[in-house]
Order: structure tokens, then sequence, then C-alpha cells
């Protein structure tokens, strides 16, 4: 039973994620897709409809079939690292499996968009300082590595991490 929940926990936590992001990208094309910018903060926040055919800051424009190709690598090796997380101590591994979900759900979720629609839907734009428009997997990306960054830089010890730089479980 605890083998079944140690596999059942993350995956419903990423199906969970996958349907916060996948609902508000289906929202933003039924609301926003041909309309006029949406001004949730006037001159700070906005919803605008994109269909990004790129990757980060539209690079590799058009380029489906790598983009895809990629994230689809990307994701099943961070599923195999999320595998590797040591099982002793498993509270102390915690943030680690959570920064990983995080990454891990949002590569899935702009994945999913490329394979079904040919674009990734962004639909959220900081004005102030002009930023690419992104979405809610895009927030997970970028939270859970920043979050994962920190973690290796401040949090766990160099052998704590051994784990990452291995193909085989210990």
């Amino acid at each position: 039973m605890k083998k079944a929940s140690k596999i059942l926990s993350p995956v419903l936590i990423v199906l969970l994620l996958l349907f916060l992001d996948q609902s508000t990208k289906l929202l933003a094309a039924s609301r926003l897709k041909n309309q006029a910018d949406y001004p949730l903060l006037p001159g700070v926040l906005e919803f605008s409809y994109l269909e990004n055919t790129g990757a980060a800051f539209s690079s590799f424009m058009g380029k489906q079939g790598f983009l895809i190709t990629i994230t689809a690598i990307a994701m099943l090796f961070l599923i195999l690292k999320y595998a590797q997380i040591p099982e002793k101590k498993s509270n102390h591994y915690f943030p680690m499996k959570a920064a990983l979900l995080l990454i891990i759900s949002g590569g899935i979720g702009n994945l999913a968009d490329r394979i079904l629609n040919g674009y990734v839907i962004d639909f959220i734009y900081f004005v102030p300082i002009d930023f690419p428009k992104f979405n809610v997997a895009d927030c997970y990306v970028c939270i859970g590595m920043a979050f994962f960054a920190y973690l290796c830089f401040f949090f766990y010890k160099d052998e704590e991490l051994d784990f990452l730089f291995t193909l085989k479980q210990k």
C-alpha cells in the first residue's frame, strides 16, 4: 500500500497542477482570443491572448518537432531523477520533490499544448517591464527551477545531491 501511495501521490499532484494550467489556458482561449487585452491591474498586469509557437521568450519559433522532442526528453529525465530521490530522510527531501513536481507539471502542461495545438497558449503580461507573455505552466517551471537552484546551492550538502549525477539508483 505504501508503494502505491509513493507513486499515486506525485501523479495526483501533477494531474491537479495540469488541470489548473489547462483550465486557465482554456479560459484564456474562450475569453481572450480575438478580444482586446484585459487589464487586471491597469498599467501593471494584463491578460492578453497569444499562441506561442516558440519556447521561452518566443525563441525557436515554429520548431515544434524540436521543442516537443527536447521537452519530452527533459520530462523523462526529471521523472527519473524524481524516482531516484533517496527514500531515507524522505521529509528532508520533500522540498526537492516539490520543486521537481512543479517543473515536471509545467513542462508537461506546455508539452501537451504543443502536441495538441501546435502552439502554447500564453496570456499573462507584465506591462511595466514589457515582459514576454507567459502562462501558469511557465510559472510552475520558473518557481520550481528557482526553488530547485536555492535547494542545491543553500539547503542540501553536496553529498546529498549525488543521486542527481548518476543514472543508477543506489
